[in-house]
């Protein structure tokens, strides 16, 4: 065994000793990612968090525009867990409020991402080599394989948002499919681009419920009819697909129909990177807290929340493509299965 391969034992070794909420309905969990965060740390003024954000500030922009977006009203609604699947984080149930707000009706394509990388030379976080406990990786990104024992996920040198599944791969004729492999940064720096945000959890939701505010899903109460309406796995999870949906990984946006809203993708599909730091007892600081605290502080470990669910949920594992169902993963993370959308205050 070469000398990269014995690094990648322990690499894969640390990310399953810190595999965090991403559908953490099972044993097997989803990886918290690279923790490019914990690198140079000690030598260094400024956190990796700072000094990326600082790196998204000096990004060129481009012109506002709200092409591809949709106005929705803003309104007061329950948010959290309404059914029999839903787990602790998602309780209790509370009244959160909605402004007004613009929301791309899909999430990010891979060619308004190409547009961004084009226009800006923005490098994402998957194509950087990094560092982990002081051992040095080279760029890549986390690829799922349901053979891997003990662990659904492996690190595939050279997988980016240009080749999700490792240098083999491409996007080629995918322009109109969600980007994935991108960071809770990369999106970051998107938003930064375009002069918008990332959702926050509270308004993530009430955008999924579509105006349905005591369903589970965002089309209603009925799964028999789910798999017309959103991309996600069916059959023996991890192991066999059966595709009643038509789709094995990514589908074009737009392959579904829209929810309440006239939002495409709202479940299933791909995560979507939301700006809240997650707590497992978000609902309950949320009584002690202005909603703000969520977007600026910064726990530890820097966790994000993950909303709506991917093409990798299953009635048996995650259901992440319910209205309320929450997840998380670090900033630095890139998944095959991650994507995000953003959102546009009224000026």
């Amino acid at each position: 065994m070469n000398i990269f391969n014995s690094n990648i034992q322990r690499l894969l070794a640390f990310l399953l000793a810190v595999a965090v909420l991403s559908c953490v309905h099972n044993p097997k969990k989803e990886p918290q990612g690279h923790t490019h965060h914990k690198a140079n740390n000690s030598i260094a003024t400024k956190s990796f968090h700072e000094k990326m954000l600082a790196e998204i500030s000096l990004l060129p922009t481009t012109t506002l525009t709200t092409e591809n977006m949709v106005f929705i009203k803003g309104g007061t609604f329950v948010m959290g867990g309404n059914n029999a699947q839903a787990r602790p984080d998602e309780f209790p149930q509370h009244k959160d409020t909605a402004n007004d707000i613009w929301v791309d009706k899909t999430e990010v394509t891979n060619a308004q991402f190409k547009k961004f990388i084009e226009a800006t030379g923005y490098i994402t976080t998957a194509e950087r080599s990094f560092e982990v406990e002081g051992q040095s990786y080279p760029p890549g990104a986390l690829v799922f394989d349901p053979n891997q024992p003990d662990f659904w996920w492996k690190f595939v040198e050279g997988a980016s948002w240009k080749h999700p599944y490792g240098p083999n791969s491409n996007i080629e004729g995918k322009d109109d499919h969600p980007v994935v492999q991108v960071s809770w940064y990369d999106a970051q720096a998107y938003c930064h681009w375009s002069g918008k945000r990332l959702p926050t959890e509270a308004e993530f939701e009430y955008l999924s419920r579509g105006q349905k505010t005591e369903e589970s899903y965002p089309w209603g109460n009925d799964f028999s009819i789910a798999t017309q309406k959103a991309n996600f796995f069916q059959g023996d999870f991890p192991n066999f697909n059966s595709m009643d949906d038509g789709y094995n990984k990514t589908a074009a946006v737009k392959s579904f129909e829209s929810n309440g809203f006239g939002l495409y993708d709202i479940a299933g599909n791909v995560w979507e990177w939301t700006l809240d730091t997650y707590y497992p007892n978000a609902y309950q600081l949320k009584k002690k807290h202005e909603q703000d605290f969520f977007l600026t502080y910064h726990n530890p470990k820097q966790e994000k929340v993950v909303r709506g669910g991917s093409y990798l949920c299953s009635e048996s594992y995650c259901t992440g493509y319910r209205s309320a169902a929450r997840m998380s993963s670090s900033p630095d993370t890139s998944l095959e299965h991650t994507g995000f959308r953003t959102v546009l205050d009224p000026q």
